[in-house]
């Protein structure tokens, strides 16, 4: 049986094996409506790049606390390559207090005659806890510290949710007083890392200026953004060449101004006046920008709408490989349902998405897309954050878009276990009732039609197979029969392994409900939950008898905002 700690076994029934045809622990009527999907393992294509090994989230303080470790460690354990960790605040003023998108790491003052007193402390816990796990920052150049803002009054904000999202942008969203002492502030931080990291850890990170500079996250003008970058991409070149810059991180380029202002970013770097250097251009190694949804709520019901998300992308896609740097790698720098992780369902009920499988289902559908979208454009889509980590010291399950409450895994980090067992090339995938791509950005999945479609990749090892039943609407559905005919497959033994995540399995929302949706839980109680939180097998694993061709049909019923994960793993 293959040892892997992350995962659940489940016991049940003996696999049942029919010749060519698995049916799980149930003989299924033949006469009974199936969705068709296949794959051929002999062609495989490009490589299948590991884009959700990318997490983020807007409280850095969170990253050295209790269940913040405990995440990072999970996170960091779920995939074979390297995870990276994008947080904001990390040069922001403040004594390390964590609050709701608030953080700080009070990494520069000034003494009374306006010397810089750097201070990397906080800094250092923070990418102190990723190296350790083998993960990897990208590492937000902002904000800004207090002492150099042109407005550093009101600094600290108070906001919570219900409130005005705007509360947020205080003295940290301006200006520098000094470009020059902002440049040596970014030399000094790099310069640091390359003493305390080595220079060839820190070349393998991303280094961005900023967040969202385009709204209220950036009180300056749009040429000020780009003298910030200047100066700040000029400093961590210097301190290490090696290292790779990027940006705008703006928001989605579905909105037009929003794409007119990546497009601006993208032709300055290439052949605008440099306020650093004074030089044409700036130094630009992968282009950032963020793809949200917009669910609501319809008739008492979470309604998601992935076409806002897919739009921005294709559109962010589009811009860039209309530019000077279609080759260039580009991360989605969050890449979520909607824009607001810090607020519950309490406050915004469309939130309540978040705790079930309707997050995971949704996930496995939005990133598979991504693929498609950059294969389209002819671009090099490098990752997708997922704008999500975990709150500490808050009421469990309370809708926060968050992959863990209280130290316990929700089902959407249960998807991100599934990619990570993926295989390293990716195989097409021929299903014949799956929803058009251009469907899904333009209308999305509503009425009678399912989204229901696989994410397939083989190599040396085996095969994997994502599938999932995905719809708009939170409403009860029927489950879908499912039949996967897998040709050309190399060798005669073969472990069939089948994970799920549905309300039954990897589901520890469910769990929590049936102990009675309590507030304070007992030791017993919480490792139920802990196990409960695990990605879990639909059956136990088995033999999968394959044809003299070289095929086998694998059936199953797959139920709504379901997602399994079928593995073939070659045994030698």
């Amino acid at each position: 049986m293959p040892d892997n700690k992350n995962i659940l076994y489940k016991p049940l029934l003996l696999l049942l094996i029919i010749p060519f045809i698995h049916a799980g622990n149930k003989l299924i009527a033949q006469t009974q409506q199936t969705v068709f999907i296949q794959a051929d393992v002999a062609q495989q294509e490009e490589k299948l790049k590991p884009i959700w090994a990318f997490f983020g989230y807007d409280e850095p303080n969170y990253t050295y606390m209790k269940d913040g470790k405990k995440l990072l460690t999970e996170i960091s354990k779920l995939s074979p390559v390297p995870v990276y960790v994008r947080t904001h605040n990390l040069l922001t003023t403040g004594d390390g207090t964590a609050a709701l998108k608030w953080g700080s790491t009070n990494a520069y003052t000034e003494d009374a005659g306006g010397k810089p007193i750097y201070n990397w402390h906080i800094v250092d816990s923070i990418f102190d806890t990723y190296v350790s796990r083998g993960m990897r920052p990208i590492a937000e150049i902002g904000f800004m510290p207090e002492a150099l803002s042109i407005h550093p009054q009101p600094y600290r904000h108070y906001w919570k949710p219900g409130a005005q999202y705007s509360e947020i942008f205080t003295g940290w969203a301006y200006q520098p007083t000094d470009y020059n002492k902002w440049g040596q502030l970014v030399y000094q931080w790099v310069s640091h890392c390359v003493q305390r990291y080595g220079a060839k850890q820190v070349a393998t990170w991303y280094w961005e200026v900023w967040n969202e500079p385009n709204i209220g996250y950036w009180k300056g003008t749009e040429e000020e953004y780009f003298m910030l970058y200047d100066y700040a991409v000029d400093a961590v070149k210097r301190a290490c060449p090696a290292a790779r810059v990027g940006g705008p991180t703006s928001t989605g380029p579905g909105w037009d101004k929003a794409y007119d202002f990546l497009q601006k970013f993208l032709v300055h770097c290439a052949s605008g006046n440099n306020y650093a250097t004074h030089k044409t251009g700036a130094p630009l190694d992968y282009i950032s920008f963020h793809a949200k949804g917009s669910p609501r709520t319809v008739n008492g019901h979470v309604q998601m709408n992935m076409t806002s998300e897919l739009k921005d992308i294709a559109k962010g896609f589009e811009a860039v490989a209309s530019s000077a740097f279609k080759t260039l790698p580009i991360i989605i720098g969050e890449c979520d349902p909607e824009g607001c992780a810090a607020c519950g369902m309490a406050t915004n009920p469309e939130n309540a998405y978040r705790n079930g499988t309707m997050y995971s289902s949704y996930t496995a559908s939005s990133f598979a897309r991504i693929y498609d979208i950059a294969k389209r454009y002819g671009v090099n889509i490098e990752g997708a954050v997922s704008w999500s980590f975990e709150f500490e010291d808050q009421r469990w399950f309370d809708g926060f878009r968050d992959l863990a409450t209280n130290g316990i895994d929700k089902p959407v980090l249960n998807v991100f276990r599934m990619f990570g067992m993926m295989n390293a090339n990716r195989i097409a995938v021929e299903c014949k009732d799956a929803v058009p791509l251009d469907t899904l950005i333009y209308s999305g999945v509503r009425g009678a039609k399912r989204d229901i479609n696989a994410l397939a990749s083989a190599d040396e090892k085996g095969v994997s197979v994502m599938i999932w039943n995905y719809h708009d609407d939170d409403l009860p559905a029927g489950s879908a029969m499912v039949a996967l005919t897998l040709k050309n497959i190399p060798g005669k033994q073969i472990l069939l392994q089948h994970y799920r995540i549905d309300q039954q399995h990897s589901n520890a929302y469910e769990t929590w409900k049936q102990q009675g949706s309590l507030q304070t839980v007992t030791p017993a109680e919480y490792a139920q939950l802990e196990k409960s939180g695990q990605l879990a097998f639909l059956e136990t694993p088995g033999w999968l008898a394959v044809s003299k061709e070289g095929s086998a049909v694998i059936k199953f019923e797959l139920p709504a905002q379901g997602v399994s994960l079928i593995r073939l793993v070659y045994e030698k």
